[in-house]
């Protein structure tokens, strides 16, 4: 279990990230996957944490932000895998809602049950991923594990969308010549409309993805996916994140902890990692130091360069 940030989240603001999961037991193995492929595909709920024992340390965090004079907008269940497949984040939601806004960032595969969309439920704010309605395509984006069907999902986040009362939200990730054809785009665009979500997001990969060969929309396919959205939802409900997040990370003058912690489920740009070093008063041997034991390593994406994890594991195809 891990306590992390808080970090600059674009949907979100202040973000303190929750990870209660093991190294990346997820439902997908996404090809855009920031935190690499998938080691162990699970589609079954079960214990990962104590309620309790996650909101002391929550709340530690949160009193050790404030006192170096930093913020916590919202506190949001992101571990490197799905968050839903935790037995009782229903009950480590209750656990922590009192100290702030509650989210929750979830790929969706699981919301054919009752029992994930009650726990859902319980949160201030859900983001879902809805990447495309096309199996195929759906297939080779999102790569679902056996036992993960596509209409019914679907089906379990249109009743999960009539019963929240939370902020809504939808998360589109664009892969080129994949998801990003006009057809497809506009059935997706209708079933979010359907949804009315408070947000639509749609992205591109920023970090590196899991399947270092996929390829990013052209200049004009976002501009028609902008425009297929814009066409399909209310004014100020499509928005378009294609840059990244920015360098200011907090810091919590442990510069070798957060980088372990961050880069758990989020990976730092060079910048990212200066900024960290500096508040933290610390010099680049701590990640040099890091690389040695086999703890991060260095990738590069498009013109930026990125400290990962070790462990997370990426391919070329």
């Amino acid at each position: 279990m891990q306590i992390f940030g808080p970090i600059p989240s674009r949907r979100l603001g202040w973000s303190l990230g929750v990870n209660t999961l093991p190294e990346k037991i997820c439902s997908y193995s996404c090809a855009y996957c920031q935190v690499g492929l998938t080691q162990h595909f699970d589609t079954t709920r079960r214990d990962y944490a104590d309620p309790q024992e996650l909101a002391a340390l929550v709340a530690e965090k949160i009193a050790a932000v404030k006192q170096k004079g930093g913020t916590v907008e919202v506190i949001s269940f992101v571990p490197d895998g799905e968050p839903t497949l935790d037995a009782r984040l229903g009950d480590e939601i209750a656990a922590v809602r009192s100290m702030g806004k509650v989210a929750v960032i979830t790929n969706g595969s699981l919301m054919d049950r009752a029992d994930v969309r009650r726990d859902l439920l319980q949160a201030d704010i859900v983001s879902i991923k809805i990447d495309t309605l096309d199996q195929p395509a759906w297939r080779k984006v999102d790569c679902p594990a056996d036992g993960v069907a596509l209409p019914a999902l679907l089906d379990g986040i249109r009743t999960f969308a009539k019963e929240f009362k939370g902020t809504l939200l939808t998360e589109t990730m664009l892969v080129g010549k994949v998801n990003d054809d006009a057809a497809r785009l506009t059935a997706t665009a209708k079933f979010i409309a359907d949804l009315k979500p408070k947000k639509s997001y749609i992205l591109v990969p920023t970090r590196p993805p899991a399947r270092l060969d996929i390829t990013l929309p052209t200049p004009e396919t976002l501009a028609a996916a902008w425009q297929i959205f814009t066409a399909a939802l209310p004014p100020d409900t499509a928005e378009m994140l294609t840059g990244h997040e920015g360098n200011a990370f907090s810091s919590t003058g442990d510069a070798r902890a957060d980088i372990l912690a961050i880069t758990a489920v989020h990976p730092l740009r060079i910048e990212n990692i200066e900024s960290i070093l500096h508040a933290a008063g610390a010099s680049w041997d701590i990640v040099e130091s890091l690389k040695n034991e086999g703890l991060v390593s260095e990738v590069t994406f498009g013109t930026d360069r990125f400290i990962v994890r070790a462990l997370h594991t990426f391919t070329k195809g």
